[in-house]
Order: structure tokens, then sequence, then C-alpha cells
């Protein structure tokens, strides 16, 4: 049996918008995708037409790892977009790391810019325009 820890971003409406930048900077692939219109829990909700597209859960597909997304948050609502968790990246291509720099810092918020450091030849720590914080480590295989 396996256990794994896979992330999970609450995304306050900005899934979709969320998905693309994913797919286009991280080189993800979606696996899956479910509008709330289209979930079986919801079939007889009066939900409106914008609610009914919104994503109910999708997963991508990331390298070896999963993502997976949600508009909607658990529980009651948060003040501010995105969660409250850091995502780490690692690479063993420095291309790839700048590649996803690049990707994440578009109208978000660089906290330490990609650069070499005493653990890795490329690394940054970066929040995207929807409030998730990722940390890029370019690691040197073994």
């Amino acid at each position: 049996m396996t256990t794994n820890l896979i992330p999970f971003l609450e995304m306050n409406g900005k899934a979709k918008e969320a998905i693309e930048l994913y797919v286009k900077g991280l080189d993800a692939e979606v696996v899956s995708t479910l509008l709330a219109g289209d979930a079986p829990w919801n079939a007889e909700s009066q939900m409106s037409v914008e609610m009914k597209e919104l994503i109910q859960f999708a997963i991508l597909k990331v390298g070896d790892s999963e993502l997976r997304l949600s508009d909607f948050f658990t529980g009651s609502s948060y003040e501010k977009g995105g969660t409250q968790m850091t995502i780490c990246i690692t690479t063993e291509d420095k291309a790839k790391a700048t590649q996803f720099y690049e990707a994440l810092k578009q109208d978000g918020y660089v906290h330490e810019a990609l650069k070499d450091s005493p653990f890795s030849p490329a690394y940054a720590t970066v929040t995207d325009k929807f409030g998730v914080t990722f940390k890029i480590l370019t690691v040197v295989p073994r």
C-alpha cells in the first residue's frame, strides 16, 4: 500500500485560470476536471449558470506528481485568495526551473529571485497571482 501527500488548492473561483497557467508554465497535464454543474450531488441544485461552470474538482499531473484544484473552499470562506501552503517544485534541469519561475512570477510576487544558492544551482520562491507560493528547486543528480 502506498501513501501520498497531494497538494489540494482551493482557488476561490480562479481554478480555470490557474489550470491554464500551470499547463503552460509547469508543463502540467489535465487528467480530469469536474464542473460543479456536472457533479451528481449537485444534480437537483438550483445553481446559477456561473456556479455550474466552476471547477468542483480537477487533477493535474506535473512530472511524476499530482496537483488537485477546486474553485470552492472547504468549510467557511477565506478572506484572501489562494491557500496557506507552499509547493516545492524540483527539477534537475535549470532551463525548466527558469521556465517555471518566469511563468509563476507573472502578476505574482517574487520573494527570492531565481539564483544560484549553496544547495541548488537555480532556486527561487514566488507567489503566483492566485496567492499560491512555490519554491523552485533545481537538484543535482547524485
